[in-house]
């Protein structure tokens, strides 16, 4: 059946998804009223009307796939309600020229250059039904892994597929799960950190709101590879998307006895502390979001004491893709360091904004200007970009006399950025980066739990300083005591809030020292 697939994700919803699709049911209802009291059959064959999860070009939402009986597909983005019978239309197979203005270029490199392991489904299921989810594979793998694979055999395999943890630290995932599966005997609970709260990041809640079905199969699947009973999907309260939808999935995997453990679904209070490890399991726990040293280590002494194991949104839902293609295929994928694919939320200054998937190691200048086209309006061989701020608040800003560098962490780092979770935000000449600066320090001062001085007082501290820059009344002495402080709070702090807080400071600093003027 011909079929319009609707953005349901909160960005079309924005951008007016719910109105074009209420227009699109209304008039397919008043062409079957039409045709029943003519006589006549509706022209072409009958279209089905599905809300999908996100189709990546958010900056041209509300967007809307036109699937056709002959299996060929068109995109069209920003379609006012009034055009709703042009789109019915097209799914049958009959051109409208109002619709050529809106229809998107699936050969352009934004969508052409995108390999889709953690998305491949996204945009496609309906993320409010079980069924549409099966119907596309969902829990096929899960299934294979209790009748096929033992725990250990599922281990190596993910192990040998190279698959990092994708929330920011880039660990191993075979040796995390080890970890965890190598403590002693007794019970084990499996986490998935939904905490995503780095300022223009929303990789995690496209999968959340668009794919919860595929979420909820990673975390089985890596249940079943360290022996969980249990399993708990951790999501920030600013999500009600994503956690209504996350909700219904549970409710319909568990009616249907797809998941073989006990899932709760928790909602954090959106403190950003709590993406850390051990302050999220204070939080599942009841307790304030507090981290604590480690070790010991949440593999030896997690949730309630558990050998725990805690893994990312990006991270579980890449598993299905890795177990039906194979450990090989997927450690073909990018540099053999650090193999597979990374989801990014593109936004700033650029002409083409959404989710992009590429492989590992793909330029920085192949994503913000091969495939986001620049700055709107600007020429030139960096199409006007400043500067790229990648890895949110514990990242740090690329100037664009290194837009060949590769998205890969070793060669982040050496610039004094990092990969992180894949917020990457592009910044215009307009962009002053001591202001720029300021704005993630003050981030991590609103965000910090207090509990460590260097984080607490250093952050807080550092903002001073940065109004004194911002405001142009700076002195040497403040330069060279705002460098000692980012040293301090970067060495001292309990966690990685605080550890990271000075990154955006000191890459500004080493790539755009000439604005830290001083008086």
């Amino acid at each position: 059946m011909a079929a319009l697939l609707c953005c349901s994700a909160t960005g079309c919803r924005l951008a007016g998804a719910g109105p074009l699709r209420r227009a699109l049911g209304q008039a397919r209802t008043g062409q079957d009223a039409g045709a029943a009291v003519s006589g006549e059959p509706v022209s072409g064959h009958p279209v089905a009307i599905k809300p999908v999860g996100c189709l990546r070009l958010c900056s041209a939402g509300p967007l809307v796939a036109v699937q056709r009986d002959d299996g060929s597909r068109a995109l069209y983005g920003g379609v006012p309600p009034a055009l709703a019978p042009a789109l019915l239309a097209a799914a049958r197979g009959v051109a409208d020229e109002a619709l050529h203005r809106h229809r998107l270029d699936l050969e352009h490199p934004f969508f052409a250059l995108q390999q889709c392991v953690v998305l491949e489904t996204c945009g496609q299921v309906d993320p409010t039904s079980v069924d549409d989810a099966l119907a596309h594979g969902a829990y096929r793998q899960l299934q294979r892994c209790r009748d096929q694979l033992s725990p250990a055999r599922l281990r190596r395999e993910i192990a040998a597929s190279g698959l990092r943890g994708r929330g920011g630290a880039g660990y191993p995932t075979g040796l995390k799960w080890e970890a965890v599966a190598l403590q002693p005997p007794g019970p084990r609970h499996v986490v998935c950190n939904g905490d995503e709260g780095d300022p223009g990041a929303f990789m995690d809640r496209a999968v959340m709101e668009g794919d919860p079905h595929r979420l909820l199969e990673g975390l089985a699947i890596a249940a079943h590879a360290v022996g969980a009973a249990r399993g708990t999907v951790y999501v920030r309260a600013e999500y009600p998307l994503a956690i209504r939808r996350l909700r219904r999935a549970l409710r319909q995997a568990s009616a249907r006895g797809l998941l073989g453990l006990a899932v709760e679904l928790r909602v954090g209070a959106g403190a950003y502390v709590c993406g850390e490890e051990t302050a999220l399991l204070a939080s599942i726990a009841g307790r304030r979001g507090n981290p604590r040293p480690r070790p010991p280590y949440p593999a030896q002494h997690g949730l309630n004491g558990m050998p725990t194991l805690i893994n990312n949104v990006e991270t579980l839902a890449a598993l299905p893709a890795i177990l039906r293609r194979g450990a090989s295929w997927y450690a073909a994928i990018g540099p053999a360091e650090s193999p597979g694919t990374k989801v990014f939320s593109l936004s700033g200054a650029v002409q083409r904004t959404g989710l992009v998937e590429v492989p590992i190691g793909t330029p920085l200048r192949t994503v913000v200007l091969t495939m986001a086209g620049g700055v709107p309006g600007a020429d030139g061989p960096d199409g006007g970009i400043k500067a790229v701020q990648t890895g949110g608040p514990s990242g740090g800003c690329i100037p664009a006399t290194a837009l060949d560098t590769l998205l890969a962490d070793a060669q982040l780092r050496a610039l004094g950025a990092r990969l992180g979770s894949g917020g990457m935000v592009v910044l215009g000449a307009a962009t002053a980066m001591p202001a720029l600066a300021r704005y993630f320090v003050r981030f991590c001062a609103a965000e910090s739990c207090g509990k460590c001085v260097p984080c607490r007082a250093g952050t807080v501290e550092m903002v001073a300083l940065l109004d004194r820059f911002c405001e142009g009344r700076a002195t040497a002495a403040d330069r060279a005591w705002l460098e000692q402080l980012c040293a301090l709070v970067q060495s001292t702090s309990l966690c990685g809030l605080g550890q990271s807080a000075p990154n955006p400071v000191l890459s500004t600093l080493r790539h755009f020292a000439h604005e830290y003027r001083v008086t």
